[in-house]
C-alpha cells in the first residue's frame, strides 16, 4: 500500500495562510491522482481537491479561489496552498493516493491515506 506523509497543519487567523505538505514515500499501485478531502469535527469526509498525473488540477467550489494544489515531482509531493482561510476551514485534512478511474471526489477510490493534519482557523 502506498505510504503517505503530511505536514503543514496548525492555526491560523481568519484571512491567513497554510499550505500542506503530502509526501508519496512508498507506492505499491499505480496512482491515477492525488486528492485533498478535510474532515470537521462530527463531519463526514468531504473532498477539496485533486491533481491528476498529468497535472491537472480541480478545486470544490467554496475553496476556489483560496486553495491552489501544485505538486512538485522531484520531491514525490504534492501541495494543499490555503489562503484567505475561514473559520469553515477548519478540520483535519487528509491527502490521499487514487487508484484506478473512478470517482476523484469519491474516498471509496482512494487506496492510501496520509495521517492527517490538524488546520483551525480562528477569528
Amino acid at each position: 500500500q502506498a505510504q503517505l506523509a503530511e505536514s503543514g497543519g496548525g492555526r491560523v487567523q481568519a484571512g491567513g495562510s497554510l499550505r500542506l505538505s503530502c509526501m508519496i514515500l512508498r507506492r505499491t499501485f499505480d496512482i491515477s491522482a492525488m486528492g485533498w478531502f478535510r474532515q470537521a469535527s462530527g463531519k463526514e469526509r468531504e473532498f477539496v481537491g485533486r491533481i491528476t498525473t498529468s497535472g491537472h488540477t480541480y478545486v470544490v467550489e467554496s475553496v476556489t479561489g483560496r486553495f491552489t494544489i501544485s505538486r512538485d515531482n522531484a520531491k514525490n509531493t504534492m501541495y494543499l496552498q490555503m489562503n484567505g482561510l475561514q473559520r469553515g476551514d477548519t478540520a483535519v485534512y487528509y491527502c490521499g493516493a487514487k487508484r484506478g478511474s473512478s470517482s476523484s471526489e469519491s474516498p471509496e477510490s482512494y487506496g492510501a491515506w496520509g495521517q492527517g493534519t490538524q488546520v483551525t482557523v480562528s477569528s
